[in-house]
């Protein structure tokens, strides 16, 4: 497949006849058998597999006091890698060391849930999670090094947070006259996006760029995830004006947290990316500050939501980022599309609505895909 597209580098006059005969020689000399290796990966997994349905199969003829020892004997043995061979499994692959922190932190997820099973007690999904993170964020933040470990610190976190939103508002509901503390509640669910400051002080202090330039885009993509989600409450008309979850009170804590994470983020990373995903941050924070005024109302609610898109596309000109601004592109023009069904929907019952529908459907494409040729950055960096 390369020797195939040097060649057509060639004929289009990219590269001299020399440069692609090294180029050929090159990927000859370090090309890798991968169908050879789909072949070692098949019988692994099956290994694996085979493996795991022999312990299924005679699970419950195992003492459960064996299967906890087995399981925190498995968690001691990924730790004790980390703690004595950490330096020279980083300097063989940084890969090694995150998969040894992954499986460690998921082991030690699992356990909870195992210890659960095996005694028969009961417990809100949140404190289990909350203990996880007690004891394995510090390890993932000391020892991560790539997005898996980052994503799941950051999706533990997030998970724990709206777990504890849920039982203490169900907690509520069940109390005659006694309503949850919304605000605070609020605020827990708003947290997590305090890891993006984190990551973005860290990313250039440390040896572990990639680590915290993920944990900060998890974060963020967090904070633009839930104003979208916002918006489309609030299309359906699920925001309260008094006491609830969604209430204009609570949603302006959620939103000062954003803010303030967005300003942290500028100030902990100088330069255009970190003061673009700063102001991502922020114009997050604002939508979720004013989403509730646009309540059941369905053309306010996608303005709001394809504002809050056209602004992450002009931070992705600044800043170079030409993935984020082709996503953006798409994203809006998703939007555009679900809007014309909303605000036509009668017209799709009939043959002429649904040919206008599809005309529609494909000028607002063609239009997206000239804005993303014509306005798309050249890649001038790397993602926020």
């Amino acid at each position: 497949m390369a020797t195939g597209r040097i060649e057509r580098w060639h004929e289009a006059g990219l590269i001299d006849a020399e440069t692609r005969d090294r180029l050929i020689a090159y990927e000859k000399e370090h090309s890798r058998p991968i169908a050879l290796w789909a072949v070692f990966g098949i019988g692994a997994l099956a290994i694996g597999l085979g493996l795991v349905s022999l312990v299924a199969a005679n699970w419950e003829e195992v003492p459960g006091n064996v299967r906890l020892a087995l399981h925190l004997a498995l968690i001691a043995g990924a730790l004790a890698a980390l703690w004595l061979r950490e330096d020279r499994l980083a300097a063989a692959s940084p890969w090694v060391v995150e998969a040894l922190v992954f499986i460690a932190a998921v082991l030690g997820l699992t356990f909870f849930g195992h210890l659960g099973q095996v005694y028969q007690t009961s417990a809100p999904l949140w404190e289990p999670l909350a203990i996880w993170l007690l004891m394995f964020a510090p390890l993932m933040l000391l020892t991560g090094r790539a997005w898996p470990v980052a994503a799941l610190l950051v999706g533990g976190a997030i998970y724990c947070a709206w777990e504890y939103n849920f039982a203490f508002g169900e907690l509520a509901r069940r109390r005659d006259g006694e309503d949850a503390p919304w605000a605070f509640l609020a605020l827990v669910t708003a947290l997590p996006v305090l890891f993006a400051p984190l990551g973005a002080f860290l990313r250039s202090r440390s040896t572990r760029e990639a680590f915290w330039r993920r944990l900060e885009q998890a974060a963020l993509a967090y904070a633009v995830a839930g104003a979208s989600i916002m918006t489309a409450l609030a299309s359906v008309g699920a925001f309260e004006s008094g006491a609830g979850p969604l209430n204009p009170a609570s949603q302006l804590v959620r939103a000062a947290i954003i803010i303030v994470a967005g300003a942290l983020v500028a100030w902990g990373r100088q330069g255009v990316s970190g003061r673009m995903s700063g102001a991502i941050l922020a114009l997050a924070g604002l939508i979720v500050a004013v989403v509730s005024g646009a309540n059941g109302i369905e053309l306010l609610a996608a303005l709001l939501f394809m504002a809050l898109w056209a602004g992450i596309a002009a931070a992705a000109l600044i800043a170079g980022w030409r993935g984020v601004f082709q996503l953006c592109v798409g994203v809006i023009a998703l939007r555009l599309i679900v809007l014309s069904f909303e605000l036509a929907s009668d017209l799709l019952l009939s043959g002429f609505g649904l040919i206008v529908s599809g005309l529609l459907i494909l000028g607002i494409a063609w239009g997206a895909w000239r804005v993303s040729r014509r306005f798309a950055p050249d890649e001038a960096g790397k993602a926020p």
